[in-house]
């Protein structure tokens, strides 16, 4: 028997982040509908590491979430006091205003309950966006113990429970409305780099068969965006886009549902950890910084540097 983490092996935060299609494309969803939370993103850029590398910082947080999702409670301490001392440090003001909501001076930290509760929510909704749409819609009362689940996992993190809505179904109307407000907004960093992790902007050139296997997974992630979200990042979306993306979640759909269809040596594919995969995307990224050429398309990584030092 493998040793005990926070969730039981029948948990559904278990048996949804176990799912590789999920933990694959739930943290880039996340990230960029996260972005147009103008104090989320300007606090995690204004204190990260890895400014330059956005799939760095995907993996590190998806090796970080996973550790405490899939791990062991030994394995998802480290996380969480790896996570406390790295937030210590998270706490400023928006330097320029970031719409009507959100003027500068307005202030932030890793701290704030609401902040938190935040991350959660776009953590969470992503994951069960990603899992409907490639594994199989979930049941009312499956969703209702993922979301009660995700909720205990945040309250790890450090957020308190009282921040969060009491149910499911409570959530899914004020996340739904949140989306819908005029609170939205992208600062022109936010745009970049969230056009990037979507696969907008594609990041480097690929050679095959990693470059189809990208492709199909920023197919996947821009479809499951709102309409709203993508229109904010200005994305290419008509008809051919639709269909290539239905057909291909369908097609991921149907490995779940009917595993004996997938060849043997893929079967192992469909379930275990995502962050190795996200490591050979930062591996690339680190190579092009090292001689001297930007991971993100139209971004100079002197220009850069010299901006976020000023």
């Amino acid at each position: 028997m493998s040793e005990p983490g926070y969730f039981a092996d029948n948990s559904m935060a278990r048996r949804v982040m176990s799912k590789r299609a999920v933990g694959l494309t739930y943290g880039q969803r996340a990230l960029v509908i996260g972005a147009v939370h103008p104090l989320l993103y300007v606090g995690t850029a204004e204190n990260t590491e890895h400014r330059m590398t956005p799939y760095t910082r995907l993996a590190l947080t998806g090796k970080l979430f996973e550790a405490v999702f899939l791990g062991t409670k030994d394995e998802a301490d480290r996380a969480l006091a790896f996570t406390a001392k790295k937030h210590a440090k998270v706490a400023g003001a928006l330097p320029e205003d970031a719409g009507a909501h959100h003027p500068a001076g307005t202030g932030y930290s890793a701290f704030d309950p609401h902040l938190m509760y935040m991350t959660m929510a776009f953590a969470f909704d992503s994951a069960e966006v990603m899992h409907d749409l490639l594994v199989r819609p979930l049941t009312d009362g499956e969703r209702e113990g993922l979301y009660q689940d995700y909720v205990r996992w945040a309250e790890l993190f450090g957020m308190p429970r009282a921040a969060a809505p009491g149910s499911y179904r409570l959530f899914r109307t004020s996340f739904d409305a949140y989306l819908a407000s005029d609170e939205l907004f992208l600062t022109d960093e936010a745009r970049l780099v969230g056009s990037y992790l979507a696969g907008q902007r594609v990041p480097y050139p690929q050679r095959r068969p990693l470059r189809q296997v990208a492709s199909a997974f920023f197919l996947l992630v821009q479809g499951s965006l709102p309409p709203r979200i993508r229109a904010m990042y200005e994305m290419r979306w008509g008809l051919p886009e639709q269909l290539a993306y239905r057909a291909l979640a369908r097609g991921v759909r149907t490995a779940h549902i009917a595993p004996p269809l997938v060849p043997p040596v893929l079967r192992g594919t469909l379930a275990g950890p995502s962050a190795p995969v996200y490591r050979l995307v930062s591996k690339r990224e680190h190579e092009l910084l090292g001689t001297g050429r930007p991971s993100m398309p139209g971004v100079d990584p002197r220009n850069w540097a010299a901006r976020n030092s000023a």
